[in-house]
């Protein structure tokens, strides 16, 4: 815990996948909430099959979603969505004529049902 994950769809094909991986979770492990950096493991992921909508024109997405353990404030919740949107907006291609939606949530786990050990 937190667990980060990233989707996009396939055809932002110049999104600099590591490179937006370690600054999410730079930005995330920098928030004042989250205890240890370690915790924290971020993966991501092309989507090559997805439907936006039904208008005509190119169209992408990049979605994060960032899992804690329940507990946070609203406001840090809020905190670490602002966070995550500026690394998406700021290295998310948009190709010309490309309308891309960016978007971030923040789910809460489960305290009493969640399990982590270290091997």
């Amino acid at each position: 815990m937190p667990h980060l994950y990233v989707e996009y769809s396939a055809n932002l094909a110049d999104l600099p996948e590591q490179q937006l991986l370690t600054e999410l979770v730079t930005s995330v492990c920098g928030h004042p909430s989250i205890v240890d950096e370690f915790d924290v493991k971020g993966r991501i992921a092309a989507t090559q099959q997805y439907v936006i909508g039904t208008g005509a024109g190119a169209r992408g997405f990049i979605h994060a979603e960032l899992r804690l353990l329940s507990g946070r404030t609203p406001e840090a919740k809020k905190e670490l969505s602002d966070r995550i949107a500026e690394v998406l907006r700021r290295l998310t291609p948009h190709p010309e004529g490309m309308l891309v939606q960016v978007s971030v949530e923040i789910s809460d786990m489960d305290r009493g049902s969640y399990h982590k050990s270290k091997l």
